[in-house]
């Protein structure tokens, strides 16, 4: 299907009813659970040390003490009464936007358009709306897809990541599913996808 796709303009929709039509190599399954053991931040520990910093906060507030040093933090996040000196030349020097970024990669990849949002499992209507408006703000599960479809490393994936103004974490599991493939220069979506549906976790493309 994948194949027949790239020179047909058509939508292929695949209905699966459970997990157990979805058969994934047990091999693959293997290395993303170890995988997982190796990078995947402890969310139990993560939730301990959250519900700890929340417990000293709720009993500063009981004895009636500032959850801040008040002197510091006046000094270090007072707020003026215009903007700073300087603010305009920051705003004046933005980095290059997703939309270019995104467009300027297709070429230096040496590939088509069609070709990187088939790939992308994203739709060509989609992918009109990010090539005419220089401001779009995809999805991250979006710019993920578009990072795989370019073959991008993950230093590239992750600069890709930050231009739409997100990030992959260590304590998120689908953050670590994707980087697991990206990791290994595995980009195939629809494997991918395969893995992500196991794990109960939103798919690439839309």
């Amino acid at each position: 299907i994948t194949d027949f796709l790239e020179d047909q303009e058509l939508d292929v929709i695949l209905t699966v009813y459970d997990k157990s039509a979805f058969t994934i190599s047990r091999t693959l399954l293997g290395q993303v659970e170890d995988y997982l053991d190796q990078h995947y931040t402890d969310r139990q520990r993560g939730r301990r040390k959250l519900l700890q910093v929340e417990e000293t906060a709720m009993r500063k507030i009981e004895l009636g003490a500032p959850l801040f040093p008040l002197k510091s933090a006046a000094r270090e996040t007072a707020i003026p009464d215009s903007s700073p000196p300087g603010l305009e030349a920051w705003i004046g020097n933005l980095d290059e936007s997703f939309s270019r970024t995104l467009l300027r990669l297709i070429d230096v990849k040496g590939k088509t358009d069609t070709e990187v949002y088939k790939r992308a499992n994203i739709d060509r209507k989609l992918f009109s709306k990010i090539r005419s408006n220089d401001d779009y703000r995809p999805s991250k599960r979006t710019v993920i897809a578009f990072a795989v479809a370019l073959e991008l490393s993950p230093e590239e994936s992750r600069d890709l990541l930050r231009r739409a103004g997100f990030a992959l974490s260590p304590s998120v599991l689908f953050d670590v599913i994707v980087d697991f493939f990206i990791s290994r220069g595995r980009y195939n979506i629809f494997e991918i996808n395969e893995v992500l549906f196991t794990y109960d976790q939103p798919l690439l493309g839309g």
